[in-house]
């Protein structure tokens, strides 16, 4: 983490920030409201594609299933795209403005489709070529925009407030996270309410007039927010100390060789990662490089513990969709609850948790400072944990519910569900919201976007890795051959998904314990 001294930031006219005018909680407070519209839009649409795919586009279960998460996964992984753009060639500011811009243009294009019947499917015949192209063009325009959005935001967020001030940094990404959950909220009550009562027609059409005032409400900003100029790129650089230590691995120097040839590394990964240090002598190389790249490298193992929570993740919007629609729904003679919608409880236990932890963490920030960056990884790692609990409880719901529909013709109440759905969403909570804050945290004052885009990430190869593996279990197993969940052994494939999880646990307090 660098010093906010070291850290420069202009106003809008490219001359040197002034505190209390430029930046300050409010300009950081209106990423969050833009959050909470965003996000309400993108997972209006990713929560409820499932039933979109199989019911208007005639698609089978399985793939609707991958279609899903493909889409969310490539929204999720081109944020590393988004936060390398952003870092290197743009304002935060600008790669919101011009990554949501193509955000908004697929979310048109959509809705001129769902409009449109002659850009639809005919009768029950999945797609013919014209209809699939403006949907994949429709869906990924989205999936980009997502992408740069979802990296540049937050960090742009993060910029308006003194890094010094440790509390208030982590107290905006709490917040930030709260954000993103009632965007979720409003998603799965009143957006999926309305695509299963008024039509995927009228939900995109909302859905385009929220993301155009998000876009608007940024903007309206801009004479309030500081900016901080790219630097150029940060791979660049890490991939230059790359090669000049390999250029100079044969050469015998000792540390004070390295000392004298440039200045001392004051990260805290310094005895990490020594080979780097002969980096230095190449005099094109400074410290700051060196210390750029041992940090980021200190990163990635944290990282990539989390792609299978993610992947168990995955199912809430897939595979437990599927199964709450052969499940009673019904909540009165005239009301059934969609599931995509199952998620309500979920997320109002997770925003009255976020809210209670923020004052509960403002409380450890007063008595000690600020939270380490082993409060973070603690609670990771108790988000990893609860996955696998969470899946346990799946995999037995499943059998359940099967058994009860195959042998006793009888519908389960779809509320059995709300375990993995609780227990998932609070996994989230503590994993994602640890990791945004985090990898902010601790990453380069150059590579805020970047490193925040890992949970993102993350989450991107996370469904990816469910795609695989629905893939993989079909191929060799034909669990999740059936027409549909009542056919198949979804049970078993939650069952694998809590081994790997746990497996993975382990794996991830080896590498926290020794970051």
């Amino acid at each position: 983490m660098q010093n906010e001294m070291e850290e420069k930031f202009e106003d809008w006219r490219g001359k040197e920030a002034i505190p209390g005018k430029h930046g300050g909680i409010r300009a950081a407070s209106i990423a969050c409201v833009v959050e909470i519209m965003e996000n309400m839009v993108f997972l209006a649409c990713s929560t409820n594609f499932i039933t979109y795919f199989t019911k208007s586009w005639h698609y089978s279960s399985a793939k609707a299933s991958n279609m899903v998460t493909n889409f969310t996964g490539t929204s999720f992984l081109l944020t590393i795209i988004g936060g390398f753009v952003a870092d290197s060639f743009l304002t935060r500011f600008t790669a919101f403005v011009i990554f949501c811009s193509i955000e908004l243009l697929g979310l048109i294009l959509l809705t001129i489709q769902a409009h449109s019947p002659k850009l639809q499917p005919h009768g029950d015949n999945t797609p013919s070529t014209l209809p699939s192209l403006v949907l994949f063009t429709g869906l990924y325009a989205v999936a980009t925009g997502v992408g740069g959005v979802k990296a540049s935001l937050p960090a742009h967020g993060g910029d308006q407030l003194d890094s010094r001030k440790q509390g208030i940094i982590s107290g905006f990404f709490s917040w930030y996270f709260f954000s993103i959950c009632f965007g979720g909220l409003l998603a799965v009550t009143i957006m999926v309410w309305t695509e299963e009562n008024k039509g995927w027609s009228s939900s995109f059409d909302i859905c385009t007039v929220i993301l155009a005032s998000a876009l608007f409400i940024f903007t309206v900003g801009f004479p309030m927010y500081r900016f901080r100029r790219p630097t150029g790129s940060p791979l660049t650089r890490i991939v230059n100390v790359f090669v000049s230590a390999a250029r100079n691995r044969n050469r015998f120097v000792t540390d004070a060789e390295i000392t004298l040839n440039n200045s001392t590394d004051k990260s805290i990964h310094h005895n990490k990662f020594k080979f780097l240090n002969k980096a230095k002598l190449n005099n094109k190389i400074s410290a700051t490089e060196v210390e750029e790249t041992r940090t980021f490298l200190a990163l990635l193992p944290i990282f990539a513990s989390t792609i299978v929570m993610n992947c168990c993740l995955a199912q809430l919007s897939t595979y437990s969709v599927q199964q709450g629609m052969l499940m009673n729904r019904k909540l009165s003679k005239s009301f059934e609850l969609p599931p995509a919608s199952l998620n309500t409880i979920a997320l109002l236990f997770m925003l009255s948790s976020i809210a209670f932890y923020e004052l509960f963490a403002k409380r450890i920030a007063s008595s000690n400072n600020e939270r380490s960056s082993s409060f973070n990884l603690k609670r990771i790692g108790t988000g990893l944990a609860l996955t696998s609990v969470a899946m346990a409880i799946a995999a037995i719901v499943e059998a359940k519910r099967k058994h009860e529909a195959v042998h006793n013709n009888i519908k389960i109440s779809v509320f059995w569900l709300e375990f993995q759905y609780v227990l998932l969403s609070f996994s989230d909570v503590l994993t994602l919201g640890g990791m945004l804050e985090f990898f902010y945290r601790e990453s380069p004052a150059s590579m805020k976007s970047i490193s925040t885009a890992l949970g993102w990430f993350s989450t991107a190869l996370g469904f990816f890795l469910s795609t695989l593996l629905v893939d993989v279990t079909k191929s060799v197993t034909g669990w999740l051959d059936g027409e549909d969940v009542n056919g198949s052994r979804l049970e078993l494939f939650y069952a694998v998904l809590c081994v790997l999880n746990t497996l993975n646990l382990f794996n991830y307090i080896f590498w926290a314990k020794r970051y």
